[in-house]
C-alpha cells in the first residue's frame, strides 16, 4: 500500500518533468502582446461604437459586443491572476487591478482568492467555493441539507440554470463589493476605489448618452450576455465530473483530471473560451501561458492514458448537456 501510494505520488513529478522539457512553460510575451492588443481594441472599440450610434435601439447588439468584449477582458484577468502573463506578482495584480476592478467591475483581490481555493480542491463540495450549495445545489449531500432558496430552486435547476447565468455578471459585482468588507482583503482601498470609479464611469455613459429607458434596457441586455457568457465558459469544465467529498483521497494529478473536462472545437472555441477549453492541462500547470496548452494536450492525453487515468473530452454543447444531467440528477431527492 504504502509503495503504491509513492508511485501515485511521483507520476505528477514525471508528466511535469516532460513539460518543462518541450518549453511549454516559459513565458510567450509575443502572444500576449497581440492579444491584449485585440482585446483592448474590442473594449475600446465596442465603446466607441455605442458613443458613435447614440439614441437608438441599435444599441441592442451594441450591448451584446460589449459583453463579448467584458468577458474577454475578464479571461485575460484570469490569466494575469495565474501569472500566466507576468511573472511579477507586483505587476500582474496592479494590471489585475485595472483590468479587473475598473475595466469590468470585478474584484481582482476576491476573484483571485476564490479562484485559488477552486484550484486547490476542484468539484470538492467541502472546499470548492464553485460548488458550494449558494443558490445550486452539487452533490446528493447538499442535495439532502438543502433549506430555503436552495432546495425550492434546486428542484428545477437544471431548467433554470441558463437563466439564473444571466444575473451571474450582476452577481459578480455584488460580491465584490461585499468582499471589501473582509479584513484579509489586500489593498481594500485601492479595489474599493477603482470598483466605485467602475460603477460611476459605467452607469455616467449609459445615462449620458441613452435616455433613461433604453440605458436600463441596454443594461439588462449587456449584463445578462456577459453573465451567460462567462456560464458556458468556466461550467463545461468541471459541472457534470465527479464531486470529491472528504472519503475522496486522490493524488494530485487525479484530483485534477478526474474532476476536470476538456471541450473540443478548434480555434474558435479556443479564442471564445480563452483557452480555457483545455482545462485539464489548465489545472494541472495553472502558470503555463494559454497558449501553450493546445500543445501541452497530446503529452498529458498521452501520459493520463500510459497511467490508466480517465482523460474526458467532448464538445461544447455536449459539456453542457452533461453539466445539466448532472444537475437534475442531484436534484432528484428534493422532487420526491
Amino acid at each position: 500500500m504504502e509503495t503504491s501510494r509513492l508511485q501515485r505520488g511521483s507520476d505528477f513529478a514525471g508528466l511535469s518533468r516532460r513539460i518543462a522539457q518541450a518549453g511549454l512553460l516559459e513565458r510567450r510575451p509575443g502572444y500576449y502582446a497581440v492579444r491584449i492588443g485585440l482585446v483592448a481594441g474590442l473594449f475600446g472599440g465596442s465603446w466607441a461604437l455605442f458613443a458613435a450610434v447614440g439614441d437608438s435601439w441599435w444599441q441592442i447588439p451594441v450591448a451584446v459586443l460589449l459583453a463579448v468584449a467584458f468577458a474577454q477582458v475578464t479571461l485575460l484577468a484570469h490569466d494575469l491572476a495565474h501569472g500566466q502573463i507576468s511573472r511579477s506578482r507586483r505587476r500582474s495584480r496592479i494590471a489585475g487591478l485595472l483590468v479587473g476592478n475598473l475595466a469590468v467591475g470585478l474584484s481582482y483581490g476576491w476573484w483571485m482568492d476564490k479562484h485559488t481555493r477552486h484550484h486547490a480542491n476542484p468539484n470538492h463540495e467541502d472546499h470548492d467555493p464553485d460548488v458550494s450549495p449558494d443558490v445550486l445545489i452539487w452533490s446528493h449531500k447538499q442535495a439532502e441539507a438543502a433549506r430555503g432558496l436552495p432546495r425550492l430552486i434546486g428542484r428545477r435547476q437544471a431548467f433554470l440554470f441558463f437563466p439564473l447565468l444571466t444575473l451571474e455578471g450582476v452577481n459578480l459585482k455584488v460580491s465584490s463589493f461585499r468582499a471589501l468588507r473582509r479584513p484579509s482583503l489586500k489593498a481594500r482601498m485601492a479595489e474599493g476605489l477603482l470598483l466605485s470609479a467602475h460603477v460611476l464611469i459605467y452607469l455616467g455613459a449609459l445615462f449620458l448618452v441613452l435616455p433613461p429607458g433604453m440605458a436600463l434596457v441596454f443594461l439588462a441586455v449587456h449584463q445578462a450576455c456577459y453573465g451567460v457568457y462567462l456560464g458556458c465558459t468556466f461550467a463545461p469544465n468541471h459541472k457534470g465530473m465527479p464531486v470529491l467529498s472528504a472519503q475522496d483521497e486522490l493524488d494530485f494529478l487525479r484530483r485534477q483530471v478526474l474532476t476536470s473536462r476538456n471541450v473540443s472545437g478548434g480555434r474558435l472555441v479556443n479564442v471564445a473560451l480563452g483557452g480555457l477549453n483545455y482545462q485539464i492541462e489548465h489545472h494541472l500547470f495553472p502558470s503555463m501561458p494559454s497558449a501553450n496548452l493546445r500543445r501541452a494536450q497530446p503529452i498529458v492525453r498521452d501520459y493520463c492514458r500510459s497511467l490508466g487515468v480517465e482523460y474526458v473530452e467532448c464538445g461544447l454543447f455536449a459539456s453542457w448537456g452533461q453539466a445539466l444531467r448532472h444537475l437534475h440528477e442531484v436534484g432528484r431527492p428534493l422532487r420526491r
